[in-house]
C-alpha cells in the first residue's frame, strides 16, 4: 500500500464530502483513508460511516479529544508506506498521486514537501503559507521514519511545530528530504479564523528547543515562524490576537510596528462599539437619538435573565422561536421573553405576550442588554452583539433551494443580496439549530462560521407529535371543514423570478372535479402578505388560510399536502400522511434557484410521495386514496427516515435546556 491519507474530521461537516472525495477519486488505487477525530456533530460522524460502508478503503477510527490525538491515533493504526495528514475540509488536487507515488518510488525520501495553497470562506484561493509556518498537511511523511523518531504531536494550538520541525531537521541531516514542485494540496482556512495566544506558540519551540539540544536551526525556524506570522494582516485566519503582538515581537527581536497594530487594533474597538447600520443611516433627529441611546445601553450591563426572539424579519410570533418561548416559560420561567415585532405586524402578537416595536428604543435597549438571542431569520436594522450575549440561529426549513452563499451561482436570484452581510450575520451566532443531518451539512458550508450546531430538532414540529385528535378536530372545525370531507394543504412556495402569488393550478376547477368530498386549503408562501389574493370560493371548498397564524395547525387539519418545492414538505413528513409533489415549472425553479437534489426523482430520500406535472395527473392521484399506493408509502419513510430523524416532540425542551439550562456555549 503507498500511502495512507490520515483525515482529522474534527471540524465542521460542510466540506467533508469534497474532501473524502478527492482522496478517493485519485487514480491511484493503492491508498487507505482513516477518517479520525471526534467530529464536531454526529453528522460528521454519520458522514464517516456511509463512506465507510461504501468503499473498503476507508476506516473509521474512535474519536479523539485533540486534532493532535486523531492525527496520532490514525498514525498508529495505519499500514501505507507514507503518511499524509489532511484535516477534513482539505483537498487533493486531482492525479497528484501519480506524480507522488513516481517520487516516491524513485528515491524514498523521509519527508516530502508538498506545494499548496489555501482556500477561505469566499472560496478565494490564496498562495501557500511560507515555507517558515509548518504544516503537517503540506509534508509527506515515511511511515517508518516517523514512527522510529517517535514523533507525536502535540495537544492545543501549533500542534504541528514539534513533530513538522523535528521531521525536517532529521530528514535534512540524513540527506533524505525532497519537494514537489507541484500544487498538491489545498487547505480550507477556518472561516473566522483561529485565534491562537502567543504563548502556546512560544511554548511549542521551546518543546523544539529542548528536544533538539537547543539546535541553531531550531531557534531560525522559531525566529522565522514568527516574523510570518507578525507580516500577515490582522484580518488572516492564521494572524495571532492583537493583545498578542507585542509578545511575538519581543520575541523575534523585532522593533516599531507593535504600537502601529496597537493603534489599528484601538481604532477598530472603537468601530466595533457603534452599529454600523445606525452610522448609515439619515441624519435625522430621531437616528441621532437613538443611536445616542443605543450606545449608552451598550454600556449597561447584560440582564442574565432577558431574552429577544424574533421570526420571520420581525413579522410576528411564530416557528421555532414561538415554541422555544412557550416551553421556557415552563422549564426556565426565570428568563423573561420580549419578542421584536415590526409596527405592521403588531396585531399579530397575542394578548399578554411582551413585545418591542422594531427601530424604537425599547427595542434597542433590548437588544444591547438582553443576554439571550432567538431568531429564525435575523434582526432588522443591525446591532452590536456583545461579548457574553448567546445568540441561538433556529432557521425555519430544511433547504431544498440553494441558500447563503451557494446563491451566488445564480446571478439573477443574487441580485443585490450582500454575501458579505450573510456572513457578517452567521459570525453572530452561537447555535445553529438543525432538524436532520442535511441541514447540517448545507448550514455549515453556506453559512461558514464558528457557531455550535444543535441537532436537536424543530420545536415548531413538536406539536404534529403531541397534539390530541380531539383538538385536531377543534382546529378542523375552525377551518370550516366539515365532518367526512378530505382536507388538502396546497402551499407552494414563492418564486424569485415572478411578483405575487400566482398558483399554478385553476383551483375552482380544480374544487369542482374532486367534488364536495374534499376541500382545498390553500396557503400562499409569506413573502406574499397575509392573503393569497383568491377571487372567490367554490361552495366552501377553496378556502384562503395564508392569514392563519400558525401553519402547523394547518398541517394537522389537512389529511395530505400537496406542494412543489416549499420546505413545508420536511415537516410534514413528521405527520406521515400523504405528500403529493405538484411541480409543473421543476426545470425552470432549478435553473433559477437551484437545488440540492431532485424532488422528482422518484428516489428514496429525495421524493417524499405520488409526483403530478398536469392539474389532471394530481386529480388523479388525489381521486386514486390522495396518492398512496405500496411505492408512496416506502418512499415516505425514506423520506422521513432522512429528514425528521431529530422531530420526535420533545425538540423545544432539548434545546431550552442546553440554552438556558446547561450553561450556554462551550
Amino acid at each position: 500500500m503507498l500511502l495512507s491519507v490520515v483525515m482529522a474530521v474534527s471540524g465542521g461537516p460542510g466540506y467533508l464530502r469534497a474532501s473524502v472525495d478527492s482522496v478517493l477519486d485519485q487514480p491511484v488505487r493503492e491508498l487507505e483513508l482513516l477518517l479520525t477525530g471526534a467530529g464536531a456533530c454526529d453528522t460528521v460522524a454519520a458522514i464517516a460511516a456511509d463512506y465507510r460502508q461504501r468503499d473498503t478503503r476507508v476506516r473509521q477510527l474512535a474519536g479523539t479529544v485533540t486534532a493532535g490525538g486523531a492525527r496520532d491515533a490514525g498514525a498508529d493504526e495505519a499500514r501505507g508506506a507514507y503518511l499524509l495528514f489532511l484535516d477534513g475540509g482539505d483537498l487533493l488536487l486531482p492525479g497528484v498521486l501519480e506524480r507522488i507515488a513516481a517520487l516516491t518510488a524513485e528515491s524514498r525520501p523521509d519527508v516530502l514537501r508538498l506545494g499548496h495553497d489555501r482556500v477561505d470562506r469566499w472560496d478565494a484561493v490564496r498562495p501557500g503559507a511560507s515555507g517558515a509556518v509548518p504544516a503537517a498537511r503540506n509534508q509527506l511523511f515515511r511511515r517508518d521514519f516517523w514512527a522510529a523518531h517517535g514523533l507525536r504531536f502535540t495537544g492545543g494550538p501549533y500542534a504541528d511545530v514539534l513533530p513538522v520541525q523535528r521531521a525536517y531537521l532529521l530528514a535534512s541531516d540524513a540527506g533524505t528530504l525532497a519537494t514537489l514542485d507541484l500544487l498538491c494540496v489545498r487547505h480550507r482556512l477556518p472561516a473566522t479564523g483561529e485565534r491562537r495566544g502567543a504563548g502556546a506558540l512560544l511554548d511549542a519551540y521551546g518543546r523544539l528547543l529542548t528536544e533538539t539540544g537547543g539546535d541553531p536551526r531550531a531557534a531560525a525556524a522559531r525566529t522565522a515562524h514568527l516574523r510570518a506570522l507578525l507580516d500577515m494582516p490582522d484580518d488572516a485566519p492564521e494572524a495571532v490576537p492583537a493583545r498578542d503582538r507585542a509578545a511575538l515581537f519581543r520575541a523575534a527581536k523585532l522593533p516599531g510596528p507593535y504600537a502601529a497594530h496597537r493603534a489599528r487594533g484601538a481604532v477598530r474597538t472603537a468601530r466595533a462599539l457603534v452599529p454600523g447600520a445606525l452610522l448609515r443611516g439619515r441624519k435625522a433627529v430621531r437616528t441621532r437619538v437613538l443611536r445616542t441611546a443605543y450606545r449608552a445601553d451598550l454600556l449597561r450591563p447584560l440582564d442574565p435573565c432577558l431574552a429577544v426572539y424574533g421570526a420571520y424579519w420581525n413579522r410576528g410570533i411564530a416557528c421555532n422561536p414561538a415554541a422555544i418561548h412557550a416551553k421556557a416559560l415552563e422549564l426556565a420561567p426565570h428568563v423573561r421573553g420580549v419578542w421584536a415585532v415590526s409596527s405592521r405586524h403588531r396585531d399579530r402578537v397575542p394578548p399578554g405576550v411582551p413585545y418591542v416595536i422594531e427601530g424604537s428604543l425599547a427595542y434597542w435597549r433590548a437588544m444591547a442588554t438582553a443576554t439571550y438571542l432567538v431568531n429564525n431569520s435575523s434582526f432588522p436594522g443591525g446591532f452590536t452583539k456583545r461579548p457574553g450575549q448567546v445568540y441561538l440561529q433556529t432557521h425555519h426549513g430544511t433547504p431544498l433551494k440553494t441558500m447563503g452563499l451557494d446563491q451566488r451561482g445564480y446571478p439573477a436570484l443574487a441580485n443585490g443580496v450582500s454575501f458579505e452581510k450573510i456572513v457578517a450575520h452567521a459570525d453572530q451566532w452561537d447555535y445553529s439549530l438543525s432538524a436532520n443531518p442535511h441541514s447540517t451539512e448545507i448550514w455549515d458550508r453556506v453559512y461558514p462560521s464558528s457557531y455550535e450546531h444543535l441537532n436537536l430538532g424543530y420545536p415548531r414540529n413538536d406539536v404534529l407529535f403531541t397534539t390530541t385528535a380531539e383538538r385536531t378536530a377543534e382546529i378542523r372545525a375552525g377551518l370550516g371543514i366539515a365532518p367526512g370531507q378530505k382536507a388538502l394543504l396546497y402551499a407552494p412556495t414563492h418564486r424569485d423570478y415572478r411578483k405575487g402569488f400566482l398558483p399554478r393550478l385553476d383551483l375552482e376547477l380544480l374544487a369542482r372535479e374532486l367534488g364536495p368530498d374534499h376541500v382545498l386549503l390553500v396557503r400562499a408562501h409569506y413573502f406574499y402578505g397575509r392573503s393569497a389574493g383568491l377571487p372567490g370560493a367554490t361552495r366552501g371548498r377553496v378556502v384562503d388560510v395564508t392569514g392563519h397564524p400558525r401553519v402547523e395547525e394547518l398541517c394537522l387539519a389537512s389529511d395530505a399536502l400537496v406542494t412543489d418545492y416549499s420546505s413545508l414538505m420536511f415537516d410534514y413528513a413528521c405527520l406521515d400522511r400523504p405528500i403529493i409533489g405538484y411541480a409543473p415549472d421543476w426545470a425552470a425553479y432549478r435553473a433559477s434557484r437551484g437545488t440540492y437534489f431532485d424532488p422528482l426523482s422518484g428516489r428514496p430520500g429525495e421524493t417524499p410521495g405520488a409526483v403530478a406535472t398536469t392539474q389532471d395527473e394530481l386529480v388523479e392521484a388525489v381521486r386514486s386514496g390522495l396518492g398512496e399506493t405500496g411505492r408512496t408509502k416506502v418512499l415516505r419513510k425514506a423520506f422521513r427516515d432522512r429528514f425528521c430523524p431529530y422531530d420526535d416532540g420533545g425538540a423545544a425542551e432539548r434545546v431550552v435546556r442546553r440554552l438556558f439550562l446547561d450553561g450556554g456555549p462551550g
